[in-house]
């Protein structure tokens, strides 16, 4: 993997660069859609390739279903699901975080039951990385221990500290254990630390002193409750620390505001389920503002769904059509409504380079984040 700055923008830390991998060239900043089980729900690849150069992997689901074997035998998820592009996988730690009241955490690892059939599992930082070399991913994410919000000091830095050390047998373990496809998997570690300034940033000096060789950083655990502005304040922190030619992935953060507001603080690279979630409820991000298209007030608007859109379902269906297919409970709906959203988010990413190119990502910014938070319901 290489990572090429372009741009800085001068009122701003926002930055546009270019990052490579042995599947593409992805421009940053980036917006990556979820697809943890090899798919993104309701979206069929031909549609999802025109939406972005690199999509998202979960090592957890993709374990269970299809499973390694299948993955193994099929050549990696890129064979897999005729993925021509870049994947980013994650390790897992997440849904640890997630399913803590019935996991049993030590220093080893995690062990728990699949809530698929209620049988015992164990994930060690090892095994994490052994299901991710099976995966395939271009990039892939160190196994760690997200603590539960809110928390307090002591309880977050045994977090901090058993993420460094997962890292740790994390890194060693790839170095030890070649790519089984043709193509290199970059290394990402994970910084946590919670809400507490000194704690991630004695997460990053920890990786310094280690001289381990780090091609770009993950950053874990916000955005799981505390106020936006502790976000922006732990961000604003960690960039200031973390290397200026390496790529930044703030893991989950999705809201369009709450997306500038990262590019501001100088992230590359954002995922989450919002653009297709939502899209699935009814709920499309316009340049407009946010809309229900389930409410009545769109049953007689036969305008298109969006006339500054730039996908081809813009134009193509009104909202009072979109509207008759929810109420319908069609599945078609769900597709053009995730499309939307994820163009939307491809054109925002996009819009926001341009601007950085520019030189006036902040102007452009403020005049921006009313419109997006703007809901027409």
């Amino acid at each position: 993997m290489k990572f090429f700055l372009k741009k800085t923008d001068k009122s701003s830390k926002a930055r546009a660069g270019l990052l490579k991998t042995d599947h593409g060239e992805i421009e940053t900043p980036v917006f990556m859609p979820v697809a943890t089980k090899g798919f993104v729900k309701s979206i069929l690849n031909k549609e999802l390739n025109k939406t972005s150069n690199i999509i998202l992997g979960n090592a957890y689901h993709l374990y269970f279903n299809p499973g390694i074997k299948i993955l193994y035998e099929s050549g990696g998820l890129h064979s897999f699901m005729n993925w021509k592009k870049s994947i980013l996988t994650d390790s897992g730690g997440y849904q640890v975080f997630s399913m803590k009241k019935i996991n049993q955490i030590t220093d080893e690892g995690v062990k728990f039951k699949s809530v698929i059939d209620g049988s015992t599992h164990f994930f060690s930082p090892e095994k994490s990385m052994e299901i991710q070399r099976f995966i395939g991913g271009d990039i892939i994410m160190s196994f760690d221990d997200c603590p539960t919000f809110p928390c307090d000091f002591n309880t977050a830095k045994i977090s901090m500290e058993r993420t460094f050390l997962w890292m740790n047998k994390c890194y060693f373990f790839l170095k030890k254990n070649p790519e089984f496809y043709n193509h290199k998997q970059s290394f990402f570690p994970v910084i946590q630390g919670s809400v507490y300034p000194e704690l991630r940033e004695n997460f990053i000096n920890k990786i310094y002193n280690s001289e381990m060789e780090i091609e770009g950083y993950a950053i874990g655990g916000l955005s799981l409750g505390e106020k936006k502005e502790k976000t922006y304040k732990i961000i604003n922190l960690l960039t200031n620390k973390l290397p200026y030619k390496k790529p930044r992935y703030l893991m989950g953060v999705g809201e369009p505001s709450d997306i500038l507001e990262h590019i501001s603080l100088g992230i590359d690279m954002f995922d989450c389920v919002i653009p297709t979630r939502n899209g699935r409820h009814g709920m499309l991000f316009t340049w407009n503002g946010i809309i229900n298209i389930k409410n009545k007030k769109w049953k007689y608007d036969y305008s298109c769904i969006d006339k500054l859109g730039n996908s081809h379902v813009d134009k193509f269906y009104s909202k009072s059509y979109l509207r008759h297919l929810f109420i319908s409970k069609d599945s078609i709906g769900k597709e053009i409504a995730s499309i939307h959203n994820l163009f939307f988010y491809k054109n925002l990413l996009e819009k926001a380079r341009f601007h950085i190119m520019n030189n006036n990502f902040s102007t452009w910014k403020n005049k921006m984040i009313p419109f997006l938070k703007n809901r027409l319901q």
